[in-house]
């Protein structure tokens, strides 16, 4: 229990820090750490996002950021994709759930490595 509040600590300061999902760094860690399997690792990283979703909500409705009507509809048709979401990862084998799970993860990499590079190059153009 203690290994879990920490690697929620851990993931949060990160994700806070860094602006990225908290399940990419929750996931791995339960899996590796905890020895989670991959669907309940996943079902605990959705689960942690409930509270985490509120609070950050509630802080940016605080600084204006927050558009309802947007956020109502995203979370009203999400609820048909965790539904479906749900059924395909009870129906997959649990390899193929850690092998989809990875690509995402180098997608994501490869997407953010190419926004630094880009980032970087117009800099030094505005520089030269």
């Amino acid at each position: 229990m203690i290994a879990a509040a920490l690697i929620g600590v851990l993931a949060g300061i990160a994700s806070g820090l860094l602006g990225i999902g908290g399940g990419i760094l929750f996931v791995p860690a339960l899996v590796v750490l905890l020895g989670l399997g991959q669907v309940e690792a996943e079902a605990t990283s959705l689960l942690a996002i409930v509270p985490v979703a509120l609070v950050g909500s509630w802080r940016q409705r605080a600084y204006g950021n927050l558009r309802i009507g947007d956020a109502a509809v995203i979370g009203t048709l999400s609820i048909a994709g965790v539904v479906v979401g749900v059924a395909a990862a009870n129906a997959l084998p649990e390899r193929l759930l850690r092998i989809g799970f990875a690509l995402l993860l180098l997608n994501m990499a490869r997407q953010l490595l190419a926004r630094g590079l880009a980032g970087r190059r117009a800099r030094l153009a505005q520089a030269g």
